[in-house]
């Protein structure tokens, strides 16, 4: 029987060691919003993430001293590129000398993702610098052997698409020939799709139709059935998510992932905004995302919640100011377990 045990005893510890690493991918993220006065300095915002199980981040820049802060901090990464940089980029020296001096002078963070673009629309004036920005990025990792550690992507929002209900998700005219050569891009490459998903807009846009337990994931039923693909939806944000779905498959990109990478709920400053909305929906998004959608059933879905921090110097309507998961003197609005 003792010649068995090493035969038996390592496969369960394989398991083991399996099961506690799903564990840790299961966890969410959160993004780290920096447009706000008195916010914490970098150095304790990193802490407050260990110290809460976080271990997934986004940033909206390279913000060094934030990467300074992320050294050997083993926090998962998404770094965006903003606006304003892609016309550089789509330079190939200025690409390779970006991931030089933000991506490679720091070999000990973490990075996952690299956003080229936030909610980049087809008409504004950096759409055509999006994609050659990428195709440079990418082409510059691959130089420093990175391509299999860092995923190039780009972060969109629900407003390229339209199609009711979820099978016949599609994206818009307007943004079809745009979004199509990014997906195959994508696709081509093995990187995700991220995506920012916000039933909060969705249900503040269309109150008349939308009820607000539907977007809050309390309803006690099924609130949509799919007749097309004969699914059910007791959720909006799985309605969105699985828009985007077939919005890839008619696009012809059935297999890609998506990330959602950004998903929230302000406390105060518009209907439906509240602690006590905004503590149900993050509390049942972490659990919701453990598992997977109608269309894509198998899980956990990669989720970041938006946001760390309330940012009282966010332009536009005021629920941008409070989405924040913590106040500026880091006590929580919200008791979350972020696994």
């Amino acid at each position: 029987m003792a010649s068995l045990l090493p035969s038996v005893i390592f496969p369960l510890l394989c398991l083991l060691i399996s099961n506690l690493e799903t564990s840790v991918v299961q966890s969410v993220g959160v993004c780290n919003g920096r447009i706000g006065g008195n916010l914490p300095t970098e150095a304790d915002v990193v802490a407050l993430y260990k110290s809460r199980g976080i271990t997934r981040m986004r940033i909206y820049d390279p913000n060094r001293a934030t990467l300074e802060a992320l050294r050997g901090s083993n926090i998962e990464l998404i770094v965006d590129i903003s606006k304003g940089d892609l016309q550089s980029l789509n330079n190939a020296g200025k690409a390779t000398e970006w991931v030089q001096n933000n991506i490679r002078a720091f070999p000990n963070v973490k990075f996952q993702y690299i956003a080229v673009g936030n909610e980049v629309h087809p008409n504004n004036v950096e759409a055509k610098f999006v994609l050659p920005a990428m195709r440079n990025i990418q082409k510059a990792l691959s130089s420093a052997n990175l391509q299999g550690q860092i995923k190039v992507s780009i972060a969109i929002d629900s407003t390229l698409l339209e199609g009711y209900p979820p099978a016949k998700g599609v994206f818009t005219g307007a943004a079809n020939s745009y979004i199509t050569p990014i997906i195959r891009f994508l696709a081509e490459n093995g990187s995700p799709l991220l995506a920012n998903i916000y039933p909060y807009f969705a249900y503040v846009d269309n109150q008349a139709q939308i009820q607000l337990p539907y977007a809050l994931f309390t309803s006690p039923g099924v609130v949509v059935h799919d007749q097309v693909s004969n699914l059910d939806y007791q959720n909006l944000f799985d309605a969105l998510l699985d828009t985007l779905y077939s919005a890839l498959e008619k696009a012809g990109a059935p297999g890609l992932k998506i990330v959602v990478s950004e998903s929230g709920w302000p406390s105060e400053g518009g209907a439906g905004a509240s602690v006590e909305n905004a503590g149900t929906y993050y509390r049942n998004l972490i659990n919701h995302v453990k598992g997977g959608s109608p269309k894509r059933k198998r899980g956990p879905i990669e989720t970041y919640l938006f946001a760390m921090f309330d940012e009282n110097r966010k332009e536009g309507k005021p629920t941008e100011q409070h989405f924040g998961l913590f106040s500026p003197n880091k006590q929580p609005k919200y008791q979350l377990n972020f696994s």
